[in-house]
């Protein structure tokens, strides 16, 4: 779904591109029709370096510690990212079962073992909570998985995504999936983000709010960092009830130990979109996947971006995905809970 036209799109959201442009990178979503809830898988059958970093207090993972540096596995072949809060992170069965029947995984001499590290956001509030992603939700993910550019917005794992709910979730906004990908030297960094954000989204480029907490009347974006600086106190909040998940693919060849930094200075793409982010109830998790195409070091080399410019591109991916995620966001009413989108504030402002 592409980014809606209009006064608070920018640079930051157009021709953005898409994290399957990372070769070896597959996308999938199950939307359960239910309710607004659902899983995003991200698939590297042939497997990939990868890292983690888990920012918000309140995560909801699986299978991040083998990530680390220190311990054995080196390669990873998919990532889940699903909302149902914990009981979501069930989805990674199916994800690993489909992946079995495909031969895909680690020889472990008795059966092929994929590896699928999950992360999961909170979107109970959006209508019945028993709803939540399950291993046939993660299955199902996988089956509608393609290199092509992913569906953006209301599906996978935003489907029942919101922002802006440090003063309730009356006075909240659509949040989504979005995706972006930059590429410089010939390697291509991509991101795909789901922000359930606490925190307001700011345009990067603007440093403005495009959706968050709205004032009383709902009819206007309060702006969450002022409101909290000039004194305004936030409702009393249930940790763990918000959460924005990502994942960060490139094809460069990396080590544990570089897949790990990526992820982290990834974060800072976090920080230029979502503010306030990183909070007690948030469970902010970034996974960091190299396919290994493209080596940073030998002949022709030179050419090419260092650590330190994959990291500069990684945090640009990550902005722009999340700006992306609620420009294709659209309102949704579940019962007696209406809850606007970035463009119909717009279209109030025009």
């Amino acid at each position: 779904m592409p980014a809606p036209s209009s006064a608070l799109s920018s640079s930051a959201a157009s021709s953005a591109g898409a994290i399957t442009d990372v070769a070896g990178i597959e996308v999938g979503h199950f939307s359960d029709t239910r309710r607004p809830t659902g899983c995003t898988v991200i698939l590297a059958r042939e497997g990939a370096v990868a890292g983690v970093d888990v920012r918000g207090a309140a995560p909801g993972t699986r299978e991040t510690d083998l990530l680390s540096p220190g311990n054995l596995v080196q390669q990873v072949h998919g990532v889940m990212l699903a909302g149902g809060s914990a009981w979501g992170l069930a989805a990674a069965e199916g994800a690993m079962r489909w992946l079995e029947e495909r031969n895909v995984g680690m020889d472990v001499r008795f059966g092929t073992l994929p590896i699928v590290p999950a992360a999961v956001l909170f979107d109970l509030p959006m209508g019945d909570a028993r709803i939540r992603p399950d291993a046939a939700a993660g299955y199902a993910a996988c089956e509608a998985a393609t290199r092509d550019a992913p569906e953006e917005g209301n599906v996978g794992a935003g489907s029942g995504a919101l922002v802006g709910k440090l003063f309730g979730v009356h006075r909240a906004m659509k949040g989504g999936i979005g995706t972006a990908s930059v590429t410089v030297g010939g390697v291509t960094v991509g991101a795909l983000i789901a922000v359930n954000a606490l925190g307001d989204v700011i345009d990067p480029d603007t440093a403005q709010p495009v959706a968050g907490a709205r004032t009383e009347d709902g009819r206007a974006l309060l702006d969450t960092r002022r409101a909290l600086l000039r004194g305004e106190l936030p409702k009393p909040l249930l940790a763990g009830t918000n959460t924005t998940l990502g994942v960060i693919a490139t094809d460069a060849v990396l080590t544990k130990v570089q897949a790990n930094r990526l992820a982290s200075v990834a974060h800072d793409g976090l920080a230029r979109a979502i503010n306030p982010v990183h909070t007690m109830s948030d469970g902010d998790t970034l996974f960091a996947l190299a396919t290994g195409r493209i080596p940073l070091e030998g002949p022709g080399a030179e050419s090419r971006p260092g650590m330190t410019v994959l990291g500069t591109m990684a945090a640009e991916a990550v902005a722009r995905a999340t700006l992306r995620a609620v420009l294709a966001a659209r309102s949704v009413t579940v019962g007696e809970l209406h809850v606007p989108c970035a463009a119909d504030l717009a279209a109030t402002k025009g």
